[in-house]
């Protein structure tokens, strides 16, 4: 017997609220570490944001990431996202809000481990080549083939000759790229020395997020100034006209993630796609059907 239309609507009207207690709960878990300050920690920047409106643009903006799926599907886009920036900066919490309401086989996310040995003897961009779209696909890099300007340089993982390849390289690989159809943004996402130094002090005093740190992230902050040379030289030499460069100011997270997100989709003229109207089919029913009941010891305990 199916359920009334009212109680029907009740329940889906139920079930979209609580796809926005997902973001909720994302955004409480953030604003619990926020509060984890031990005394004499350096504060963090005051948010500028009111909560109410965070959430009404979010979730308007993600409307317009779904019709921008759509789109690249439609039209059999190729489009690329490059997110990079210092540890801590934000990179993934933005992706995990631009992805959060889309089909996981159009928008994917690829975010590499280190090289393997036979990896690390490739022409430097092989790895990453397999990762790129098809037609009808959103590929978004978390750190990408710029992994080379920022920790191998400062760390010593690569030489100074295969840096300087990169720098001749990079230019022609993305005008490559774009020249294929593939349409490529790049942000770097930009935060103080006093800011990262309070997001790891959260991630050290929260056992919830220690697992973010790493030896290398920790090593970082020992290397601030040489990570700053590093990027200054990355975007001066890598930012060209087909693939340029975008800077997000990322001190106040909720703000990064909005304005990244509304810049993103400035990026395709993408429009709505035209549907089909859905209609429900009606269940087949055969009289010799029987159901037959799961055994007991089966189910999952109701702890809850």
């Amino acid at each position: 017997m199916s359920e009334p239309m009212e109680d029907q609507l009740s329940r889906i009207k139920d079930e979209i609220a609580d796809s926005f207690d997902e973001e909720l709960e994302m955004q409480m878990e953030e604003d619990r570490l926020d509060e984890l300050v031990a005394e004499g920690m350096s504060e963090p920047a005051e948010p500028t944001l009111d909560r109410r409106i965070y959430f009404r643009e979010l979730f308007r903006l993600q409307h317009e990431l779904v019709r921008l799926q759509d789109w690249v599907q439609y039209k059999k886009l190729k489009m690329v996202v490059l997110f990079e920036g210092r540890d801590s900066a934000g990179k993934g919490g933005a992706i995990k809000r631009v992805t959060q309401r889309l089909n996981p086989r159009v928008c994917r996310v690829v975010a590499l481990p280190a090289p393997t040995e036979r990896e690390r003897n490739q022409w430097y961009f092989q790895r990453y080549t397999p990762h790129l779209p098809t037609a009808g696909e959103m590929v978004l890099f978390d750190r990408s083939w710029y992994n080379r300007a920022g920790v191998e340089r400062v760390m010593g993982f690569c030489t100074k000759d295969e840096l300087e390849e990169f720098f001749r390289s990079v230019p022609e690989f993305e005008r490559m790229l774009v020249r294929s159809g593939i349409i490529l943004v790049k942000y770097w996402f930009s935060i103080t020395d006093e800011e990262q130094e309070f997001r790891f002090k959260m991630r050290i005093h929260d056992p919830l997020k220690q697992w973010k740190l790493s030896p290398m992230d920790l090593e970082s902050r020992v290397h601030w100034e040489e990570y700053t040379k590093a990027k200054e030289e990355m975007l001066e030499r890598t930012h060209i006209p087909e693939a340029p460069w975008w800077v997000v100011q990322a001190v106040d997270k909720k703000k990064a993630r909005l304005n990244m997100i509304a810049h993103l989709l400035s990026q395709v003229p993408y429009e709505t796609v035209p549907k089909e109207q859905i209609v429900l089919p009606e269940r087949v029913r055969h009289d010799d059907y029987i159901r037959h009941p799961v055994r007991p010891d089966m189910y999952v305990p109701d702890v809850y």
